[in-house]
């Protein structure tokens, strides 16, 4: 790092909430000049899922070198950084310990601030990676794994929650459903794919939209249609079209997700939305409201895929901005595995 890259920004970012082990090196908020992630699909994909001590083990494994590997491509080492950016909630507690531990003794021994960051919020923050253009106010539409939520982000740190999924998170209830479909973990990917070969009007799923007014999410009975389905054809000794129910389940989540957005919309006028988390990457979500969002006059915006799932540059970009405003955490930050945002 040269001599006048030394006054700048440089934050490491590192990501340990689930299964994946990720740091990167961020450089006044957009240049990013390292990102390392070590993923842990295969060794779970035996089990269907994410095997929460499995996962903080293979995480303790893999900490340092992924940093280590973060520090050396960015062409940097402990004494350039200005501060440590950490994920301390929401996740799973092993896995957080393991990131939150780590960033702590890190940034005490470097000597620079360590900054906490709420995983929900770095996810909507991966939009300003590659969008420095963005003016609030912004609509968030949070689409992962554990988590729905139209957000009202009004201001950086200033969140408006409108709505959040009452039981299964979309990404779950599409995990839940691939699972049962005998396709591989991770499912939502999968339940895409295969999805390309089928009908999407086969079959018709509930949309579940609750109450008129609503902008809350619930994706269970929905799963549990797909479940039933499959359960009456077996009593019957029917075979059904694993694509067919592929697209139908994805055409009915996207659909309610695509409602409620524009619910939102219509209701806060705002003109630029943000999609995040890991089912931002499906395709279909993104040309739905693409297209729906088109018609309102409303700006669609959403990361490139590799920043979609769980990621370091997201903590480091969420950083950041926290490092703007000197929000620096205590040295007694611990990991908050059901942290809310708001």
């Amino acid at each position: 790092m040269t001599p006048s890259q030394m006054s700048n920004v440089v934050i490491l970012g590192v990501e340990t909430s689930c299964d994946d082990t990720s740091a990167a090196v961020l450089l006044n908020g957009t240049d990013l000049r390292s990102h390392v992630i070590s993923s842990q699909i295969t060794t779970h994909q035996k089990y269907g899922g994410v095997v929460p001590e499995i996962a903080s083990r293979e995480h303790s494994l893999h900490f340092q070198p992924v940093v280590q590997q973060a520090l050396d491509e960015a062409k940097i080492t402990f004494r350039d950084l200005s501060a440590i950016a950490v994920t301390y909630g929401p996740g799973l507690v092993g896995s957080l310990l393991v990131g939150v531990s780590g960033a702590k003794a890190m940034a005490y021994a470097a000597g620079v601030p360590l900054i906490g960051i709420n995983h929900l919020e770095a996810h909507i923050y991966a939009n300003f990676l590659e969008h420095q253009d963005l003016q609030f106010p912004l609509l968030a539409l949070l689409v992962s794994g554990g988590h729905t939520h139209l957000i009202l982000f009004e201001a950086h740190a200033r969140y408006k929650v409108l709505g959040h999924t009452r039981d299964d998170a979309a990404g779950e209830a599409l995990d839940k459903v691939a699972r049962t479909l005998g396709l591989a973990y991770p499912g939502g990917p999968q339940i895409q794919r295969v999805a390309q070969e089928g009908d999407a009007q086969a079959f018709t799923f509930p949309r579940a939209m609750l109450e008129p007014d609503s902008l809350d999410f619930s994706f269970s009975g929905m799963k549990s249609a797909v479940l039933n389905t499959l359960n009456s054809a077996r009593m019957r000794g029917e075979i059904l079209s694993v694509p067919d129910i592929a697209a139908s389940f994805q055409q009915a989540v996207v659909d309610v997700l695509v409602r409620k957005t524009l619910m939102a919309i219509k209701r806060t006028r705002v003109k630029t939305l943000l999609l995040a988390g890991g089912v931002a990457a499906n395709s279909l979500l993104r040309e739905s409201l693409e297209e729906t969002m088109s018609q309102q006059g409303v700006r669609l915006v959403y990361p490139s895929p590799i920043f979609c799932t769980d990621n370091g540059a997201m903590i480091a970009t969420a950083g950041y901005y926290h490092y703007l405003v000197k929000d620096f955490a205590p040295w007694t930050l611990n990991a908050n595995p059901g942290l809310n945002l708001g």
